[in-house]
């Protein structure tokens, strides 16, 4: 596969799904300022958008022995391609292969209304971002581009994945200091969504 076109990469012994570069945070820990690949890939920055026809072939050229969950992660937030998402789990789902979507968790504000549940219904365990215990630090943190709104947006957009799922979490990278990672936990209580922290890598 063309290095400018790395929609399918693997990671850790993960199979990961990259179908958009367009992402409206700027964390700042935010592994693709530093560098254009995640471990074995080639470069994660797409030369366009890929399509479903684009990803669909990616998926069939895999062969997805020993691996037994597609993850969408990749240089952008997911649900900046939202039909291409869901429609590319369907597809994974037909095909009878897990699915896990990493998200800012911001997809209501992106996409102008409640998606939480097409997702849910779509693919089957949903991690969401949360990294801040307050929409301050997290305006600070991810610099998101809709503003002091986004905190209560993905907040809002947890509690409503867990309407429909158990398999919903919040993670947190453990660079944000032990104090802030327990704040962060209560918050995933407070929603009812499990909890989870990520050891920071940078490569």
């Amino acid at each position: 596969m063309d290095n400018k076109n790395e929609i399918l990469y693997t990671y850790k012994n993960n199979v990961y799904l990259n179908i958009t570069n367009a992402c409206p945070c700027k964390c700042e820990f935010c592994i693709r300022s530093t560098t254009d690949t995640v471990g074995e890939s080639g470069s994660l920055w797409l030369d366009h958008s890929p399509d479903f026809a684009e990803v669909k072939a990616a998926i069939d050229s895999f062969d997805f022995t020993g691996f037994d969950e597609a993850i969408f992660c990749g240089y952008g937030e997911p649900t900046c391609a939202f039909d291409v998402l869901i429609e590319t789990a369907k597809y994974l789902r037909g095909k009878g292969i897990k699915t896990r979507l990493n998200t800012n968790g911001l997809g209501d504000l992106i996409n102008k209304r409640s998606v939480a549940k097409e997702i849910c219904d779509n693919i089957d365990s949903v991690s969401i971002s949360l990294n801040a215990s307050d929409k301050v630090k997290y305006n600070d943190i991810v610099h998101p581009s809709f503003g002091i709104i986004s905190f209560d947006a993905m907040l809002g957009f947890a509690k409503e994945c867990r309407k429909y799922t158990e398999n919903v979490a919040f993670t947190v990278v453990d660079v944000i200091g032990e104090e802030e990672i327990e704040k962060c936990r209560k918050i995933a209580e407070d929603c009812g969504v499990n909890f989870r922290v990520r050891v920071y890598s940078a490569d």
